[in-house]
């Protein structure tokens, strides 16, 4: 069993990230993370080393936040107003990382999965054992969140 530490050095702001794309403000982030650390220091004497350090705390981190959010209410996009029009009319690269962060947070849970662990560089291979599904399943939902990215984000 590896220690947690030297762990959380390497692999922490992947378990950041992931616990961002579930949060809806800063402050709800550091608590998801605060909880999935928590998680992996309890999981980790379960770990036999049949995946990846990685693969197994990207599997805690999900299972987590999946948990996590599912006694949050429901995400409710933010109302636009014409000032948020105008500024989204002068988008920059800033603001498109914005949006595609907020298009990831509205899309179906499943497909949010497999977006957010394709952005941590993770094969199919890697998030069918991180998820508990199939390669093949990995992309098809995939394939069915860039689509649901197109159409949210338009011409982005």
């Amino acid at each position: 069993m590896p220690p947690l530490d030297p762990l959380l050095i390497t692999y922490g702001p992947a378990l950041a990230r992931v616990a961002g794309h579930y949060a809806r403000s800063p402050a709800e982030r550091d608590d998801l993370l605060q909880d999935i650390v928590v998680a992996a220091w309890r999981a980790l004497p379960t770990f036999r080393g049949e995946c990846s350090p990685r693969t197994f705390l990207l599997r805690v981190a999900h299972n987590r936040a999946v948990s996590w959010s599912a006694h949050r209410r429901p995400f409710e996009p933010e109302v636009e107003t014409a000032v948020d029009m105008h500024v989204d009319q002068q988008i920059d690269a800033r603001g498109r990382r914005i949006a595609l962060q907020r298009a990831v947070r509205e899309l179906p849970e499943g497909q949010r999965q497999v977006v957010v662990l394709v952005l941590e560089d993770l094969t199919h291979a890697e998030i069918a054992d991180v998820l508990g599904i199939s390669e093949n399943n990995v992309a098809v939902r995939l394939n069915r969140a860039r689509e649901a990215l197109r159409q949210t984000l338009g011409g982005q």
